[in-house]
């Protein structure tokens, strides 16, 4: 199986399954000499871990980080980080019904039809638990790059058909983790938790958008072709469970403007750095970052796994029904914010070194 790394100068490579022994990640390129914050790397982790809130899978997991190199009196020396985060709740059983079955809107027939052999027990390498280990190699790019000033926000800003009507710079992003759906805005937010609720209830799921901004990124980063940076933000995303699209600055509604209205013209600001009156390119232009913020929405879909009975074959062909078990999250946005945050962290981190570095 390839594909498991990302990134060319500030790279990384995942490890682990679901209801395996455990996770891990391996980062080469952090640059030596930056201190690496422990606490501030679980902190990020328990954002993203189960059992955080009643609207989100059950399982109980620690997830607890273990820095087995790298790193050496809190400094990163410049060789590879490994970080582990072991797995303590898994009830393998909890999937012994679908051994043979493939659940619709899973996995489980293309990993059957791609490699021959398949770990079913919570979907292996496919599950969302891989995105652990790549919270934890976000959250060392983001000290990183607190260092150049560069900062990352996401929140939840749509579950269902209940969105938030706000603009990003009106919200008051300290109230994202006031609220379990990590929404700022609150009022908003108790709808959004209300809907959840209404829906585990029902035995299904429901899907919705993470809006995430970069803010403080400075002129220069991307490459005009194949390496654009919203096209490297873009693979990053698609790249997590569950997401369905991206878009950036006015995305698909800028569809609906002329040309006159959806042009940002630009001007000296009292700084006397060049900007743009407005930003529908959201911060990136011909693939190279413009120094304004960089806004992207990403799209989740409502998670495959429910509990209701479903028609489905089994290895054979032979029709079977379906019926999820295990511990389940009944909408994947509050755990996906601090993973959107995380693969953007990346993006930018490798970009930024890539300014400074020439990959052969």
């Amino acid at each position: 199986m390839g594909g498991n790394s990302f990134g060319k100068v500030f790279k990384i490579t995942t490890f682990g399954e679901s209801h395996g022994k455990g996770l891990g990640v391996i980062i080469d390129g952090c640059p030596a000499g930056l201190p690496i914050d422990e606490a501030f790397i679980q902190q990020e982790l328990a954002r993203r871990r189960p059992g955080q809130s009643k609207i989100v899978t059950q399982r109980k997991e620690p997830d607890q980080v273990q820095i087995l190199s790298g790193v050496f009196e809190g400094i990163a020396t410049g060789t590879p980080i490994g970080m582990v985060i072991m797995n303590t709740d898994q009830k393998s059983k909890d999937y012994s019904h679908i051994a043979d079955k493939f659940r619709p809107s899973h996995a489980d027939f293309t990993y059957q039809e791609k490699y021959g052999h398949r770990d079913y027990r919570g979907g292996g390498r496919s599950s969302a638990r891989e995105t652990a280990a790549r919270v934890a190699a976000g959250a060392i790019a983001k000290l990183f790059l607190k260092t150049k000033g560069i900062e990352i926000d996401a929140y939840v800003s749509q579950v269902g058909t209940i969105k938030v009507e706000q603009a990003y710079q009106e919200l008051d992003m300290s109230n994202v983790e006031a609220t379990p759906v990590r929404c700022p805005d609150l009022a908003v937010a108790e709808k959004m938790i209300g809907l959840i609720q209404e829906v585990r209830k029902a035995g299904d799921t429901i899907g919705g958008i993470v809006t995430s901004i970069i803010r403080g990124c400075p002129t220069g980063l991307g490459e005009p072709a194949f390496d654009k940076l919203h096209a490297d933000l873009g693979k990053a995303m698609l790249s997590i469970n569950a997401c369905k699209g991206f878009e950036y600055g006015s995305g698909f509604e800028g569809v609906s403007m002329r040309g006159s209205a959806h042009n940002d013209s630009f001007y000296k600001a009292a700084d006397g750095q060049i900007k743009t009156t407005t930003n529908y390119s959201g911060g990136i232009q011909g693939g190279i970052s413009n120094g304004m913020d960089i806004d992207f929405r990403v799209a989740f879909k409502p998670v495959a796994t429910i509990v209701s009975a479903q028609e489905s074959v089994n290895m054979d062909g032979d029709r079977v029904e379906v019926v999820g078990k295990g511990r389940h999250d009944p909408c994947v946005l509050p755990r996906a914010v601090p993973i959107v945050e995380a693969m953007a962290a990346l993006v930018v981190a490798d970009h930024l070194l890539r300014q400074r570095t020439v990959v052969v």
